[in-house]
């Protein structure tokens, strides 16, 4: 029992003792702390194989060396300087399962103090470093959870704007693309662009209008999204399309007509209002509605 307290004594002092670092220092620190940790390892086991100490001090020190170990992926990952460029699922599983393993070894250690508590070797204050250790490590664990999704939602954002800018780039490279190019069909007052022949609104229609926003400094003016009285009574059957209310050819909706020849995206334009097709001038999105069936 007392090489128990002893082993149980170490611990904490070597927590408290790495709980100073800054983070500045913690990964020098860590270094040499794992170097340490591995010579005492191999100390120890040789110690223990040889009768001199009891083989609890074996785990003792196995223990130590993977704490020190786990500090370690948790100063390149939560303390570390990584950006959302370089970030990965990897980085984060590897982070919260070094904050969770820490924790884990923690709430063991208190489970063999408090035995030691029962066994009325120690007084119940001789908990109080440990548990202060686990709230320590709890925190950090929260704070590891905290930064993956923190990263998750800013690697996301990076990838949406990086669409975006493409998507302005390629509007601005097509700029020179004349009305005649293949695949437009011009009428007078209407143009039918076909592209791809398709229209993904949950993937195309949020960088559409960022790009927009960011162009023109205020909403994609969107007059219709999907489905509308208006459509029914003209018998059309206007879901997955958007309809925005521009001139195609006033500057915004020639932005808007180049954006879309750039992204293969299909488009009716309107300049003026067509009996039964538009009510007045605007860019539908998507491929041509199809007639309701009576049944619609």
């Amino acid at each position: 029992m007392r090489q128990l307290l002893a082993l149980i004594l170490s611990l904490v002092g070597s927590c408290a003792a790495f709980a100073q670092t800054t983070p500045d220092s913690r990964e020098s620190v860590t270094n040499k702390r794992i170097a340490v940790a591995e010579d005492t390892l191999q100390r120890t086991r040789e110690m223990v194989e040889a009768g001199v100490l009891a083989r609890v001090r074996l785990r003792q020190a196995e223990e130590e060396l993977a704490d020190a170990h786990d500090d370690a992926i948790l100063d390149r990952t939560l303390y570390g300087s990584t950006g959302a460029a370089d970030w990965n699922d990897q980085l984060t599983e590897q982070m919260l399962a070094a904050a969770q393993r820490r924790v884990d070894r923690q709430q063991e250690r208190i489970e063999t103090a408090r035995k030691v508590v029962a066994a009325g070797v120690a007084v119940p204050m001789y908990l109080t470093p440990f548990e202060a250790e686990l709230t320590t490590r709890q925190l950090t664990l929260d704070l590891a959870r905290s930064r993956a999704r923190l990263m998750d939602e800013t690697v996301a954002l990076v990838k949406f704007e990086q669409a975006v800018a493409e998507a302005e780039a390629e509007a601005e490279a097509s700029s020179a693309l004349a009305d005649e190019d293949g695949g437009v069909l011009t009428v007078t007052g209407m143009e039918h662009y076909e592209g791809a022949g398709v229209f993904e609104e949950s993937r195309d229609l949020a960088p559409l209008a960022s790009a927009f926003a960011a162009r023109f400094e205020h909403p994609l003016p969107i007059s219709a999204d999907g489905e509308t009285d208006l459509h029914r009574a003209l018998g059309f059957d206007h879901r997955g399309r958007v309809d925005v209310a521009l001139n195609p050819s006033d500057p915004e909706g020639v932005w808007l007509r180049r954006y879309l020849k750039s992204r293969k995206i299909p488009y009716y334009a309107f300049t003026h209002a067509f009996p039964g097709r538009a009510t007045a001038a605007h860019v539908h999105i998507g491929p041509g509605s199809t007639r309701l069936r009576a049944t619609d």
